[in-house]
């Protein structure tokens, strides 16, 4: 079960990757203006739905990187682990449907579990404008609501379209 569960994190993380990689790929294309009015036009609307940014310049270089606030949710141990294999199977499944949903709506980018069994489990990163909505969706998750995670989250800054690497 636990070789299923990676596998399919593994899978939405590469889908995820995939993606930002195709889109910064389609922007290089572009002309510089296009690029330019695209990178204002983007920041003005992320600014009106709420979100926090700012842009970066590098020193060196005078590049600009439009910085987006996300939240980083880890989900950890939670204190009701004593469900039977059956009902810890059943939680399973509906947590990665939830987390596949959240990734559908666009409130999360990316998400997936450790691999040293620790007591923090793994991670969501939601892209929403506030730590109340990144909470509220976080905290619907069923192995949440069960007590079989608890979560834990920051805000966190990354460039807007930077691909993993």
């Amino acid at each position: 079960m636990k070789k299923v569960i990676f596998s399919l994190a593994i899978l939405l993380a590469i889908i995820a990757c995939k993606t930002e990689t195709k889109d910064t790929v389609e922007v290089a294309e572009q002309p510089l203006e296009t690029i330019e009015k695209s990178n204002k036009a983007l920041k003005e609307a992320l600014i009106a739905k709420g979100f926090q940014v700012f842009d970066y310049v590098d020193e060196k270089t005078k590049d600009t990187t439009l910085m987006q606030q996300y939240f980083m949710a880890f989900l950890k141990s939670g204190p009701n682990r004593s469900q039977s294999e059956e009902e810890a199977s059943k939680l399973q499944s509906a947590h990665l449907a939830h987390l596949a949903k959240m990734y559908e709506l666009g409130y999360a980018d990316i998400s997936g579990p450790f691999g040293d069994d620790g007591d923090i489990r793994g991670i969501t990163i939601y892209n929403v404008p506030t730590l109340e909505m990144a909470d509220s969706l976080a905290n619907a998750d069923p192995m949440v609501k069960a007590g079989r995670l608890v979560i834990e989250i920051h805000p966190w800054w990354a460039g807007k379209g930077l691909p993993l690497r």
